[in-house]
């Protein structure tokens, strides 16, 4: 198999574990995130109205972007992976 692009099959495959082990870090955090809020109804969109109109953000505010953020970072992570890893030497 031909590496991808210009870049040694050696490379490559440390890309792809540098990579694996960002994706394992970012789910270890995105686990504990959503395990610590202990929330019930906290991936069904809650059920309180939250207005922080020209205030100051609350913890959970706070707690929903970082979740959303680890959340998208995460399947963007896992894409790349897939895309390498389809082009790892033998």
């Amino acid at each position: 198999m031909r590496p991808l692009g210009w870049y040694t099959p050696r490379a490559v495959l440390v890309f792809y574990n540098i990579l694996f082990g960002l994706a394992v870090a970012v789910a270890v955090l995105f686990a504990l995130l959503v395990f610590a809020t202990g929330k019930g109804d906290a991936m069904s969109g809650g059920g309180s109205i939250r207005t922080s109109f020209k205030g100051k953000a609350s913890i959970d505010d706070l707690i929903s972007r970082m979740t959303l953020g680890l959340g998208i970072g995460f399947m963007v992570l896992t894409i790349i992976l897939d895309v390498v890893g389809n082009n790892l030497p033998s």
